[in-house]
């Protein structure tokens, strides 16, 4: 698959993260615009990428991934507000790659993130 994609692994769980809401914004400057929303599946994947590599340019991204919503479904007791309610990571395309890979690993309390292949 090329293009941006992501997968997200619940550490608390031991197992991928399903129907997680993810967003996708390309930043310019203080603006950013909506490009996609999606969800993950069984997997912890996504059917489709989140960003075709013919729609990519060259800029900086944010991915937002709906943590606690997701751990709140799956009937963990948090607090109000909750630790990680909305997890924001920011990325650079520079088009050196027609497929960029981010997987997320996360729980109530941290995640981690890295580029994936």
């Amino acid at each position: 698959m090329t293009g941006l994609t992501t997968h997200i692994l619940d550490l608390a769980h031991g197992r991928p993260a399903e129907s997680v809401k993810i967003e996708l914004f390309e930043l310019n400057g203080s603006e950013k615009q909506l490009l996609n929303r999606a969800q993950t599946n069984s997997d912890g994947r996504l059917d489709a990428p989140l960003l075709s590599s013919d729609s990519m340019r060259t800029g900086e991204y944010e991915l937002l991934f709906w943590i606690g919503d997701y751990f709140r479904k799956k009937g963990l007791e948090l607090p109000q507000p909750s630790f990680l309610e909305k997890v924001s990571v920011r990325i650079g395309l520079d088009h050196s790659s027609p497929h960029y890979h981010v997987p997320l690993l996360v729980s109530p309390w941290g995640y981690q993130v890295y580029r994936g292949s």
